[in-house]
């Protein structure tokens, strides 16, 4: 049975989101800004910037109605979307 991951949701939990969220956005920014300087940015790449925001913006908007709306459940989609953008965009 595949293991689960814990959400995190402690208090201690959110520096830390906001630390990898930084971290991964920074190392996305440059990767994507260094693919547009080179001339191999795809146009799939330039759709995908534009709507993960919308979608991350959207499923935090959901959230925000739900009961258990904190600061880390929050900041959840974007956090997953920057940590795993920096990961595909580094295996290129």
């Amino acid at each position: 049975m595949p293991r689960q991951r814990s959400r995190r949701s402690s208090p201690q939990s959110l520096p830390l989101m906001w630390m990898e969220l930084s971290l991964a956005s920074w190392e996305t920014i440059f990767r994507r800004s260094l693919m547009m300087m080179e001339g191999s940015c795809s146009p799939a790449e330039y759709h995908r910037m534009v709507t993960e925001k919308m979608l991350a913006a959207q499923q935090t908007a959901l959230l925000a109605w739900g009961p258990a709306a904190t600061a880390a459940t929050l900041l959840g989609p974007w956090h997953k979307a920057a940590r795993g953008n920096s990961r595909r965009l580094r295996r290129r």
